[in-house]
């Protein structure tokens, strides 16, 4: 899948690229050292970060500012981050999540 990254902005310019290793539903993905999770999600190509808990219909980004919960997932076992605030960093474990969530192992 391409890339979905501006690489050159008219206004900031050249764009560095530090990349770092996440894992997504098992799925190894590239993600900008910096970006938020959904941002490394949406330039990979996913928009369902969850299913709601009483009538399974997906949920993606909808506020982007950390206010709403659609961007939920979970993150090191840990349910209910919003990932529309949340910094990736190397090695992060992430999942689709479903309903409210489960509380995992973790890192």
């Amino acid at each position: 899948m391409e890339d979905r990254r501006v690489r050159e902005h008219p206004i900031l310019g050249i764009q560095e690229e530090n990349f770092v290793e996440i894992t997504v539903d098992g799925q190894t993905l590239r993600a900008k050292e910096g970006e938020t999770i959904a941002a490394a999600l949406l330039a990979n190509g996913i928009q369902i970060h969850r299913y709601t808990a009483k009538k399974h219909e997906p949920r993606g980004i909808f506020c982007g500012i950390g206010q709403c919960t659609d961007c939920v997932m979970t993150v090191d076992g840990n349910p209910n981050v919003r990932t529309c605030i949340t910094p990736v960093r190397a090695g992060m474990t992430i999942e689709t999540q479903q309903g409210y969530g489960k509380r995992g192992t973790g890192r």
